[in-house]
């Protein structure tokens, strides 16, 4: 279902730009704030707002393209761990914020939305040197 008012229906969020790899239910985009270096967000790409919205078999493909996409980051960032949040919201497309936390994070403990921080918004360059990294390794990991 498309809806006219919907941001990621009208893809107003997440920025094409920043537009990773597309999967079978889902699209991965590199977050607006590389704070946390390779923050990224997997949004499914039809509406639903919770899991138990999707069939059984659906709900695991997006499992799998959200593991997918945690691997990828995991690899190439060498994270500690990796931190996932579904959300659904604000808008009617759930989506998981996937967050590699590293070796010099400087919250460990803490979620992401804890630690006061100036957004670091990557110049053109440096997003696309990202982008097409994660999106290589999800291609290898295929």
């Amino acid at each position: 279902m498309s809806d006219p008012t919907c941001k990621a229906c009208l893809a107003n969020w997440p920025r094409e730009s920043h537009f990773i790899a597309d999967m079978s239910l889902s699209k991965a985009y590199l977050h607006e704030d590389q704070f946390f270096p390779g923050w990224t967000v997997v949004v499914l790409k039809h509406h639903a707002s919770e899991l138990f919205h999707l069939a059984p078999t659906e709900r695991a493909q997006l499992m799998e393209e959200v593991n997918l996409v945690a691997k990828a980051l995991s690899q190439i960032y060498e994270a500690k761990k990796i931190n996932y949040e579904l959300l659904g919201n604000q808008l009617p497309h759930m989506h998981w914020h996937v967050i590699p936390r590293l070796a010099g994070d400087p919250a460990p403990l803490e979620p992401v939305w804890r630690v006061q921080h100036e957004p670091i918004q990557p110049i053109t360059v440096e997003l696309q040197a990202s982008i097409q990294r994660i999106s290589a390794e999800i291609a290898k990991l295929r």
